[in-house]
Formats: structure tokens, sequence, C-alpha cells
């Protein structure tokens, strides 16, 4: 529409309310004088004619005084999902909706650039109006819902029901009425919508879904998938896809059928996305080199973007792996067929040849997209045994002397290049036959483990500079350097154990390195190991690179795993643009949503990385449970506020040691220096301390375990831990230690339930 300037400098006050009604988006100022050419000194009436009319109620004025027709919503807000259609359309509420008449409709299509949601769900919209009261919307990001849910075991209480949160932060219960449980039974492990709130006593909750009986063994896996709202129910179009899918035939690929691959993973591994392959470089001029190949599940050619498997892909981000089951990126017939490189079955594979020196350096690489026969399934003990010279059993012959060459090579570049070298102990929960925890085992690491690790690193890093290359957008694993004042915390601990750690110029992963070897073998090892593991960033990924600090990498991306991994996938798809492999690459699409895909799977790393975690938790607390008054030597793993945070020796398992069951004293948490100082006593406790505890209480439903206090610390001066103090530094509580006293594994006192 064309508006004329009229004479006296501002168009009229009907051409700008309809100027503004037809803009499908609020509009600033600047942007109503470009449309009517105002200009210099006549913009200063525009800004008074605008407020004059928001003061009539003919526009609205929102944020940043961007003006809309009355009842406008603004163009970025939050909403909630109301409902989704069957060809994938939301319907969404705005939740600022204050006006008593309804409120806009808004539909947000679907696309493979936004993040999937639910219904139920909260997000950040951008809003575009199509008509008077109608608005399209694009999700801009999904939201953590806040307190809506909570997951627990239903309990009878009188006539109530009443929910014990399987969170054991939370503070209190929640009632359910009789006619809200959904028909769960008492027992049962429910997740519920916690209800508005009243003004007094507790909350109430109405069962929305029920899990099953808690007592189960699976209940375990089940809490920690509905706690951390896992997607763990693949759609009807998702499985469909999947079962039509058929295998590849040769056409344009390049065939490696006759390559003797193999494939090493664990034992109890269902799916296998690499296959490695090493021989001795015939090439006269790189005399001691090695050839490598890694060839790795094509699942580009199966999951399209924004098709429903990868919609669905996407959404869940990863995989999620629990001892007793695995919640898959991908349906079962691609993630445990199609896509698993299994023995003796042609596979589509997209491979990369790597050509190593005498000293472990990559001279050259080239990626092709090809058809492969794995001619062997070998789990790592497998391969360890035959490398010792050991029973062989299936391991083809002449397979495993160029592997273990290779890898030796590359095993002294890492070494050379300084990559960090953590040695932290890791414990794998082992489940009889009945589902029950039969043991506690520390994971034993091998070197067929780190030679599969060095060739995955290697292709990794061939990836990430292919496509810098070919300037095609690269998926990074990016781990920043450690920030500074971390540094400096390290610093201070380690000065009061009386290690020096030089941190002089530019921090490097081989600093960290110098540190952990004067420490290895002896009483400070896995306390240093630790504090290191903490004063790291945190890996990510992200489209804009700034190398791998652990890996002392300038450029590296995840490549290897595209069955359960989203950024894989990624990877694969721009890879296949970037060599002109095929029209089932990344896409203009896809690479606009970059940014935003980033977070969102390091979002998802970080839930099932949590939700794994808290499943360990439970198993231990459930296979603890029958040790409850048992002593246990341990270790001082963390302080807080709320006491001690203790692992016992052996198992893995973290419990609290509370306060109040510390020796009575009133202690002065530092922060700095990780410690708890009794000002009386000076009785000490720092993290690294050794100490014996009694078990009070273990509670598989939370996966908290209660600690008691029997001996420990280290005897200082009264009033405090000798040296300076900072500011600010120091909090007082008070200590009431008393044997026998009354606490569950939630961190509150009991009560009768």
């Amino acid at each position: 529409m064309t508006h004329r300037k009229p004479p006296h400098g501002l168009p009229s006050r009907e051409a700008v309310i309809e100027f503004i009604q037809d803009s499908p988006t609020p509009v600033g100022r600047r942007e109503i004088a470009r449309a009517f050419n105002i200009k210099g000194a006549d913009r200063i009436p525009l800004k008074a004619l605008l407020k004059d009319l928001a003061a009539e109620g003919l526009i609205d004025l929102g944020r940043n005084r961007r003006a809309a027709a009355p009842g406008a919503l603004p163009e970025v807000t939050v909403v909630a999902i109301i409902g989704i259609d069957e060809d994938g359309h939301a319907s969404a509420r705005p939740l600022a909706w204050r006006e008593k008449t309804d409120p806009p409709s808004i539909t947000i299509p679907p696309s493979s650039r936004a993040p999937s949601v639910g219904t139920g769900d909260r997000a950040l919209v951008k809003l575009e109006r199509i008509d008077q009261g109608k608005y399209r919307g694009r999700i801009m990001r999904k939201l953590e819902s806040r307190g809506e849910r909570v997951v627990g075991q239903l309990k009878r209480e009188g006539k109530d029901y009443r929910i014990l949160p399987s969170d054991r932060r939370a503070r209190a219960d929640y009632i359910v009425e009789p006619g809200e449980t959904a028909d769960a039974k008492p027992g049962e492990l429910v997740v519920a919508e916690i209800l508005p709130r009243g003004r007094m006593g507790l909350r109430h909750a109405r069962v929305i879904e029920v899990l099953g009986d808690a007592s189960a063994p699976r209940a375990v896996s089940l809490i920690a998938i509905a706690e951390h709202e896992i997607p763990s129910v693949f759609p009807d179009a998702c499985e469909a896809q999947a079962n039509a899918a058929k295998p590849v035939t040769i056409g344009k690929r390049t065939d490696l059928r006759d390559l003797p691959l193999v494939t090493i993973d664990g034992s109890d591994a269902r799916d296998f996305d690499d296959a490695v392959f090493a021989e001795a470089d015939g090439d006269a001029k790189n005399a001691g080199g090695y050839r490598i190949l890694v060839a790795i599940a094509d699942v580009a050619h199966y999951v399209r973007p924004g098709d429903a498997l990868d919609t669905e892909a996407r959404k869940r981000g990863n995989s999620v792996y629990f001892p007793d089951r695995v919640v898959p990126m991908l349906p079962e017939a691609l993630s445990n067929g199609l896509c698993s490189l299994r023995p003796d079955e042609d596979r589509a594979c997209l491979a990369v040849e790597m050509v190593i020196d005498a000293r472990g350096q990559k001279v050259k690489h080239r990626f092709m997209r090809g058809l492969m026969r794995s001619s062997a399934r070998l789990t790592y003990e497998q391969v360890q045994a035959a490398a010792g010279g050991g029973e062989a059993g299936i391991v083809p012959e002449g397979i495993i002397e160029p592997l273990y060459g290779a890898y030796r090579l590359l095993l002294a570049a890492r070494n050379e290049r300084g990559a960090l070298d953590l040695d932290l102990p890791e414990r794998k929960v082992v489940l009889g036959d009945d589902g029950k925890v039969a043991s506690i085992e520390p994971r034993e690491r091998l070197d067929s483990h780190r030679l599969i690790e060095e060739f995955m690193v290697l292709a990794n890093v061939a990836a990430a500079e292919t496509l810098e290359a070919k300037r095609r957008p690269c998926m990074y694993r990016i781990h920043e350097s450690p920030d500074p004042e971390k540094i400096e915390a390290l610093k201070e601990y380690l000065q009061g154990l009386e290690l020096p750690f030089g941190t002089s110029g530019v921090i490097r992963p081989k600093t960290f390195n110098e540190l952990l070897a004067k420490v290895r073998g002896g009483i400070h090892e896995t306390i240093v190991n630790e504090l290191v593991l903490r004063s790291q960033s945190q890996a990510v990924y992200s489209p804009d690179n700034v190398g791998h600090f652990g890996l002392g990498l300038r450029r590296y991306a995840h490549f290897t795993s595209p069955i359960r991994r989203y950024s894989d996938l990624l990877v694969h798809r721009a890879l296949i643009d970037a060599h002109g492999f095929g029209k089932d690459g990344l896409g203009e699409i896809e690479m606009e949503a970059f940014n935003e895909t980033a977070e969102h799977i390091s979002m998802t790393e970080r839930r099932a990385a949590a939700a794994e975690r808290s499943a360990i938790s439970r198993y231990v607390a459930a296979y603890l449970k029958d040790q409850v008054g048992n002593s246990f030597e341990a270790r001082v793993s963390g302080v807080g506020s709320a006491g001690l945070f203790i692992a016992l020796a052996g198992i893995g398992a973290d419990g609290l040691l509370p306060m109040k069951r510390l020796p009575g004293d009133f202690y002065d948490l530092d922060d700095h220096r990780h410690s708890l100082s009794g000002r009386a006593t000076g009785l000490t406790f720092r993290i690294g301390d050794p100490v014996t505890v009694r078990l009070v209480d273990a509670d598989p439903l939370t996966g908290g375990l209660l600690l008691d206090y029997i001996s420990g610390g280290t005897e200082g001066r009264p009033g405090g831990h000798p040296g300076s103090r900072r500011p600010g530094g120091l909090r007082k509580h008070r200590g009431r230690h008393k044997h026998g006293q009354q606490g569950s594994a939630r961190g509150r006192p009991k009560k009768s339930r």
C-alpha cells in the first residue's frame, strides 16, 4: 500500500493505524518512518503521534516500543502446545494472555529446523499475523518444564494418596485425590501433573501416566527416562519408514567388500557402526607408516533431512544407555539392522582411508561412499587376548598385528601433542538374570579400547579438516580452555598439598599431564585427577570452531557414531555434499539451523548423561539396601553447605554425610580450599580425605545414600583452617552428631507415611 506524505510532514492518523494493522509483525518507529519517507526532525512528532494512539487504545506499544494492533501478540512470545494434528501442525496458546476473551489462534507448521514439541510442552516462538486473531508461529526454542510434572511412587495414606518424589531434592510429597490416580495402585511409579498451588498445605497432583511396579528391576531406568523426559516411544511413521528400508546395492559406491574390515565392540553391544582395517604402507617413501581404513554405517542413506526418522532423531539427539536397556536414537530396524555392520552382510558405509607416517602423523586421507562386508564381529577382550599371544579364536589371521602397529604410532603422536591424560576409575553395574544388581565392578580399560579410540579420533579429525578445506558447514566438537578462575582455585588447593602447579603463560594439556604424573601411584592420585577434571570446560557442539583443548587438536568433529549421535549424522551429510556423493546431503534448510541444532544436541547430550548417572545411583542404592548398618572405607568427594559428599571405596557410590552428623562444632565452609573446618576442634575435612562411615539408609527411589560419621578428617588447630581466608568464602554451620539419629536418603528427617 502506497502512502503519500501530507504537506505538514506527517501521514494521517488513519494511515499510520492502517499500516500498523496490516503489518504481520509489530513494527518500530524506524520502519514506520521509512514506509512514509519521514526524515530528520519530522521523526520527533511521529514519536508523539504513536504515544497518543497508544494512549487512546488504537495501537499497542509493546516490547522495545514496537507498535501493533490492539490485542495483538508480541512478535516473540512463550506458548503452551495444546494439540498436534495428523500432519504435524501444532496448535498453541500464549501463556501471557490475560484478557477475558479467547486468545488468538496460533498454528505452528512442522519444520526439521525447529525443536520437536509435544502436547503440554512450552516453547519460545516467533509469530507472524496472517489474519485477524490468527497467527503462524516458528519455534525458536523449547523451554524446559519447571515444576509442572513430578515422577514418584504412589502411596496410600488414609482416604487419600501421596506421591513420594523420585527427585532427592524434593522437600515434600504431593497429595493425589482418589479420583486423580488414573487407576494407579499403591506402590507403582507414576508421572503426575502438578496442580495450581493452594494457599496452605502440600501441593496436589494428578496422575497422567503409570510406569509400573516400583519394586520391579526395570523400574530404575524407567524413573530416569520419565524424570528427564527422554523420548522412548517412536511415532508410527518412524517405525513404518524404518521397517520399509531396503539394503543398498553397489551402484556408484566404492566396493570395499574384499577388504577384511572388522568391528570391535563390547560383548553386550548390539549396534555396530564402525569397522576398522590397517596394513603397512606399501609406499617406499613412507617406510614404517600405515594405511588405515575406518568404515562407518551410512545412516544418511536411510535418514533424510526433514523426514519422520530425521525429525525424531533430532528430537532425541542421541541414544541413552542404561544397565538394562538402551533408548536408541533410531528404531531397531535400522540401529540393530540395516545400519549395523554385522558380519558377512553387505552394508552401506561412509569410509575414510588415512595414511600415517612412522611418527603417527597423518599425511593424507580421502573419503569414499562404499559398500562393505564385515569379516568378523570381535570383542575388546578377544582382540586383547589375541594381541597378547593368547587364543585367537575367531580373530581373522593377519588382522591384529597391523592394527596394533598403527595404534602404537598414533599413541606416540597423542603423547607428543600432549592430549589430556586423566585416569579416573569407572564402575559398571552387572545385572543378574532376574534383573537385579549382581555386582558392581571396575570397568576395565584395555589397549584394545584405546586402539579403537585412536582410530576414531583420527577419522574425526579427517572429517573436520575436509569440511573446513571444502568450506562446508561442520558441526564441530569443541572443548574450550579452562576458565582462569577454576585454574586459580585448583592451584590454591594444590598448594595445600604442597604440589607446585606452574601456570605461567598459556595453559596446555601438557601442564595438567605433568601434574598428574607427579601424583600417579600416590595417595592424592584420585583426588587430583577429579579436581583436574572439574577444572575443565564442558565439551559441546558448535558450528564455530575453537579447537579441542583436551585432545590438543585444532579441528575436531564427531563422525564415527551416526547410529547413536545426531551430530555425526550431520557431519556425514556435510561430507556427502562436499564430495558430491549423492542428493541426500545436508541441504540448505539444515545449514540455516546449525546454531539452534548445536545448542539442542548439546542439551540432549547433557540430558542423557544426567539420566545415565541417576540410573546408576539408583541401582547402587538398591544394591546397598541390604547393607544398611555396615561401615565403609571412603573418601570425601565434595563439600557443601549440606555437609560432606562421600565416595564409598570399591563401589563408586556417592552419599551424603549431613552436617548434623559431624562431631559437634561450628563448621566453616571454604569453597576455594574445598574444605570444612571446625572452629572449636580444628577438625578439617577436605576433598580426598579418607573417612570411615556407616550406611544409615539407601533409597532406590531417589538413589540417595545417607551416611553417618565414624572417623576421619585432619586434626588442625582451633579457629578453622589455617591460612588466608577469602571474604565471603566462609559460612557457619552447626554439627550435632548423635549416633542412631533417624534420617533418610532424601536428606530430610523420616516421617510416618
